[in-house]
Parts: structure tokens; C-alpha cells; sequence
């Protein structure tokens, strides 16, 4: 027997959901639910701990999956076949069979910073595709705005002038996952990606070294390390060498000696701030980059220390750490607000918008209250319709736009919610006609 082949093709999203959302939707054809129009809106109900912000991101994929909504009919028979559908009305399978996404979007533009209970997108459709798409939404934009945050906050601390490149392909929790993170770093803040299918796909140009084993072998073989060098140079003229696999100051010595312009070397491990100085000296006008385990703390230690760093390689901590949480709830079906009142889960009901405020271009909180309400003096709100009945009404946006806006926003934040440690987020307060709503509803329970 094969193996099963559990790569994932674009036409394959249909399925690729919670089976709930399915049991759910069988349930509100028996029930004669299934078209009444819905809202669900998806926040995060704390930021991870150490943010002082969240970065939208994902958006892209999101409206792209919406877009293509379907399932085949070899699909539907595999559902079929599993017995778990017997007793659902056949109205279920009608509306797998001919349905599509025909909903609207209500969105924050990716790139935006956010804070925990404002929703970064709202749902409007009829109640089955708004309850069928939870699982691919919440999987997409919370893992994007993780990396975008991540990515945000390294471009914050490193500067302008710094070079920032993704690595993290190898330690991305997916194949997948690491297209997705590729693009939300590059979005949300970094230059470039050494995955070469991704920034193929983006239109970017892959960024990368050399490895270690390379070294390794051509030294092994033909007799040195600056063979190795040679050999890479030969083939690839002004390529950045990796300098510490055998003794870092060594190799910077030697290339110093033999007088040939190296335009960038890679420590990737040792003492990087007494090494970088170092080679600083021997190579004064060569480009150093640093990789291994790096993140936004430690380019903070690094550049405090008096590193001469030009670069960084960011991998294993920008695509993985603490996840951000976002979830995805129920706000209204056929114009009746609803919210949930759990210990420790409540929410807010009804169709909402947020209010940014900001003071000589500088922001100092946010309003968080009914889509129906209208902004304030100093105020802008941050949902936007992007998608009516089912079609995007914008073309997709570029990555330099929504890495501009990146920038912008998090410059525009006061430095308490910059800051790496102990940030403090800006103060979201809850509206009039929201919190009047909310208690009404309380009372009612």
C-alpha cells in the first residue's frame, strides 16, 4: 500500500475544516437556519504574553479562499462514505453541492496594528458559510499575524538601515506554514526569504549564504577552507561567505590578507558581538550578517553591546513561539445581536467597528463600538468592506504597501507599546450604544 498523499491542493479548502463545522451545518438544515443571514467576527482575546501589539496579516489568503469556496463531488462522496451523515436532510448535501461563499468581509488592512478584543475581520452571510469558513480563517490570519507581529517588532528594534532576511523555512511548522510565514515577514518588515518557492511566488528575489557542510566538503576534498571559498566565489562572484565553521577570525584574517574584495561574510555562531567587531577591523568594508537563534531581544542585546552587525538571519524564533489566539464568534444571525457570557469568554454582541484615535500623528487609543455608529472628532475606523457577495472588491495589495503601512503604524504607536519589556497596550474603551447593548442583553439572561 502508498502512502497517503496529505499534501494540499487550492481546490481541496473546501474540506479542509473542523468536522463541527460540518455536524453544525447539517444541524441548521434540519432546522431551516441554514440561510439566515450571520456575523462572526474573529479577535484575539489577550495579545501573547510580552506584545504590546498585534499586526493584521493574512488578509490576502483569506479572500483568496473565500473566492474559490466549493466542494467536487468526489469530495462530497468521501463524506458520504464516512457514515457520520446518515441522518442529515438532504439539504445538507444540496448546498456542499451547489453552494459558494456569497458573503461580505468587513476587514482591517493587513499591516495595521491591533489589540486584544477588536476584531480584525467580520464575517456577514448566510449562516452556513459563515460557520463553514471558521476553521481555515482562524488558521491563516492567526498564524500571519504572528509572523507579522514578530517581523513588525524586529524591524522596530533593528532600525531602518538593517537588513533583515527570513530563514525559517526548516523550522516553520509546515510546508505550508512556511509560504505563509515567508510572506507575512516579508510584509509585515524584512527585506527577503531564502525560501526560493515563496519569493518565486511573491515576485521576490530568494536570499541566502552558503552552509557549513559546503565547507566541509570542498575543504575536505580539495584540501582548504579558502578552497571552499574560492569554489563559491567562482560560481556565485560576491556572494556572502560563511566564515565560522572551522575559526571565524582565522578565515577573516586570510580573506583580509589575500586583498580580493569580500562584499558580506556570516557568523552564525561564538560571541557575535566580540567576533563582529573583530572582523569589523580585519574587513572594514564588508557587510556582516549574524544568524543562529536570533530574535528581537537578542538584536536588542546585540546592538546595545556595540555589535558590527549589517544583517540578520532570523529563523526558528520568528516562525515559531507563542501563538497568538485569535477565535472566531457568533455576533448576530437575522439581526438579533449575540454573545457568549463564560467565565473568562465573554463577548460583545453585535456587528462592530473600531475607532482609532490619534494626537498629532500619534495614537492614544482606540473606541471599540457598533458598525452602526459614526466617528468622532480625531477619530478613523479600521474595518473596511473588502468582499461583497462573495467577490473582492479591490485588486490584492502589494507587499510594499502593506509593509509601508507596517512601519507606519507601529512608528505612530506612543513608546510604551514598543517596548520589548513589559510593554503596556494602548487602551481600548467600549462605546456607549456597544456597552448598552451588552447589558441589555446580560439582563435578559
Amino acid at each position: 500500500m502508498s502512502a497517503p498523499d496529505l499534501s494540499i491542493a487550492a481546490d481541496e479548502y473546501g474540506l479542509l475544516t473542523d468536522l463541527y463545522q460540518m455536524t453544525m451545518i447539517a444541524c441548521y438544515c434540519g432546522e431551516g437556519l441554514e440561510n439566515r443571514p450571520a456575523s462572526f467576527e474573529l479577535f484575539v482575546r489577550r495579545l501573547p504574553e510580552g506584545f504590546g501589539y498585534l499586526i493584521a496579516a493574512g488578509l490576502e489568503q483569506v479572500l483568496s479562499y473565500l473566492e474559490n469556496l466549493h466542494f467536487s463531488e468526489d469530495q462530497i462522496l468521501a463524506l458520504e462514505k464516512t457514515g457520520l451523515f446518515t441522518g442529515a436532510p438532504d439539504k445538507f448535501w444540496n448546498i456542499l453541492a451547489n453552494g459558494r461563499f456569497t458573503g461580505d468581509v468587513f476587514a482591517v488592512a493587513e499591516g495595521t496594528t491591533i489589540f486584544a478584543n477588536e476584531p480584525l475581520l467580520r464575517v456577514t452571510a448566510p449562516l452556513w458559510q459563515a460557520q463553514l469558513v471558521e476553521t481555515f480563517l482562524l488558521n491563516t490570519i492567526n498564524y500571519q499575524t504572528l509572523i507579522g507581529t514578530r517581523a513588525a517588532r524586529l524591524r522596530d528594534i533593528a532600525g531602518d538601515e538593517a537588513i533583515l532576511l527570513e530563514f525559517g523555512t526548516r523550522r516553520a511548522f509546515s510546508p505550508q506554514g512556511s509560504m505563509w510565514a515567508a510572506r507575512a515577514a516579508i510584509a509585515c518588515g524584512l527585506d527577503s526569504t531564502s525560501n526560493v518557492l515563496a519569493a518565486l511566488k511573491l515576485g521576490q528575489k530568494p536570499s541566502g549564504t552558503m552552509a557549513h557542510s559546503l565547507v566541509m566538503a570542498i575543504g575536505a576534498i580539495e584540501g582548504s577552507e579558502d578552497d571552499a571559498f574560492a569554489a563559491f566565489d567562482r560560481y556565485f562572484p560576491g556572494a556572502t561567505l560563511l566564515i565560522d565553521t572551522y575559526d571565524t577570525l582565522a578565515a577573516a584574517e586570510r580573506l583580509a590578507e589575500s586583498g580580493k574584495k569580500v562584499k558580506g561574510v556570516r557568523l552564525d555562531s561564538g560571541d557575535l558581538v566580540e567576533l563582529s567587531q573583530k572582523v569589523r577591523q580585519l574587513l572594514p568594508e564588508t557587510k556582516i550578517f549574524a544568524s543562529g537563534d536570533l530574535d528581537e531581544y537578542e538584536i536588542d542585546r546585540l546592538r546595545k553591546a556595540g555589535a558590527c552587525i549589517d544583517g540578520y538571519g532570523i529563523g526558528t524564533r520568528l516562525v515559531t513561539g507563542s501563538p497568538v489566539n485569535g477565535v472566531y464568534k457568533l455576533v448576530e444571525i437575522d439581526g438579533i445581536p449575540t454573545m457568549k457570557r463564560s467565565s473568562q469568554k465573554a463577548t460583545y454582541p453585535g456587528d462592530k467597528q473600531i475607532f482609532r484615535h490619534r494626537d498629532n500623528g500619534i495614537v492614544t487609543g482606540d473606541r471599540l463600538g457598533l458598525a452602526i455608529e459614526s466617528p468622532e472628532e480625531g477619530e478613523i475606523p479600521l474595518l473596511e468592506r473588502v468582499m461583497k457577495d462573495g467577490k473582492r472588491l479591490s485588486p490584492p495589495e502589494n507587499l510594499e504597501s502593506i509593509q509601508k503601512r507596517a512601519r507606519e503604524s507601529v512608528r505612530e504607536l506612543p513608546p510604551i507599546a514598543r517596548q520589548l519589556d513589559n510593554p503596556a497596550p494602548l487602551p481600548v474603551t467600549i462605546s456607549k450604544p456597544l456597552q448598552t447593548l451588552h447589558d441589555s442583553l446580560l439582563s435578559r439572561f
